[in-house]
């Protein structure tokens, strides 16, 4: 057998692929893929995200220095109660990718001895794409990646999977588990429960007026693309983080309250001042970093309604080498007509993309 060090990843899709993209920048290691889809293992072979696959879960485990589960947290469980029954190596490092972390913590403190190291991972940047083929090893970069270490965990061991890790160039931040889910609840969970909420709103009034559906395909739809997200792993984060996110409910509830009772008195200095506050701390927020809900690198492109100009922009950006992840005329908004919105994988591309169009006469824009 190699004396390299191995890595079973188990869910090999978007942020697994990138986490063993990352880790391949760094490290000599055999990353061995493991996912219900065996699709998905067999394309990550062929990119070269993993070196190999196995369906014998439990048989790889056995020699595994580093096990990743880059799957849903419900599924997650589910395979920690797997590895809680073998004989794993007595230095082994268990992690995963979940956006909660309460539930999955106290499984693993329930289900290991201190021999094997639990430490919740949480890299909190992502894609509008999923599986292997989006994978990117520059995907967390300047992201924040979250450590949640259960009890008992030694600080070499968070200091060996931030080295294993290293290569995702991510900003480490370890904190308990309870920490995590409020943090993550406030400016993540909670939000697409919100965006998720006011589609639902625009709907009902969607199947009364035939006017909606038009006019929402412009700002309206831009502002909850998050509601977009994969319906599965929602249900497991709101199972996980019921908690919390009741206790935010309460509090939204009270607070539109006083918007209800701002709107109805009329007064207009109350009612300016509420739209300023809110904009004084938006606007203060950074701009481009990567935080708990992943970016958009959307550039906005002006054209005249003429045959070619779309195909002429596309080529611009292909002579360029610049990859795309969306393009949509943007058909109806309240302020522009006429506007070409096209997403990149990263900001670099987005400059660059800026950059040619302008030098080839074109208008743009980015949306702050």
């Amino acid at each position: 057998m190699s004396n390299k060090e191995r890595v079973l990843l188990i869910g090999v899709g978007l942020i697994g692929g990138s986490v063993a993209l990352a880790i391949k920048k760094e490290h000599n290691a055999i990353i061995i893929g493991y996912d219900v889809k065996l699709d998905n293992c067999q394309l990550a072979k062929k990119l070269q995200i993993i070196d190999d696959y196995t369906e014998n879960l439990q048989e790889e485990a056995l020699n595994a220095d580093l096990i990743i589960l880059a799957c849903p947290v419900e599924k997650a469980e589910a395979f920690l109660e797997v590895l809680a029954n073998l004989p794993l190596k007595r230095d082994v490092i268990i992690s995963d990718v979940g956006s909660t972390k309460g539930r999955i913590l106290e499984k693993a403190e329930r289900s290991f001895n201190k021999e094997v190291a639990f430490i919740g991972g949480h890299p909190m940047a992502g894609s509008h794409k999923a599986g292997p083929g989006s994978a990117r090893a520059h995907l967390f970069e300047n992201a924040f990646y979250i450590l949640t270490p259960s009890r008992n965990v030694k600080t070499e061991k968070i200091e060996k999977l931030k080295n294993w890790l290293r290569g995702t160039k991510a900003n480490f931040i370890t904190m308990d588990s309870s920490e995590h889910d409020l943090v993550t609840a406030v400016v993540s969970h909670f939000p697409h429960i919100v965006a998720a909420s006011l589609v639902r709103q625009v709907e009902n009034h969607a199947s009364k007026n035939e006017h909606v559906n038009f006019l929402a395909a412009g700002g309206f739809r831009d502002i909850t693309r998050i509601a977009s997200s994969s319906p599965e792993m929602w249900r497991d984060i709101v199972r996980h983080n019921q908690s919390m996110l009741l206790s935010l409910l309460d509090e939204w509830m009270i607070e539109m309250n006083d918007v209800r009772h701002l709107i109805r008195d009329g007064d207009s200095d109350l009612i300016h001042d509420y739209f300023f506050g809110a904009k004084k701390y938006r606007d203060s927020l950074p701009v481009r970093a990567k935080g708990a809900i992943a970016a958009f690198y959307d550039l906005y492109v002006d054209i005249l309604d003429r045959p070619g100009v779309i195909s002429d922009i596309t080529t611009i950006l292909f002579q360029e080498n610049i990859s795309i992840t969306n393009i949509r005329i943007i058909e109806a908004r309240e302020d522009v007509y006429g506007v070409l919105r096209i997403s990149f994988q990263t900001e670099q591309d987005l400059e660059k993309a800026r950059k040619s169009l302008q030098d080839r006469g074109y208008d743009t824009y980015i949306s702050m």
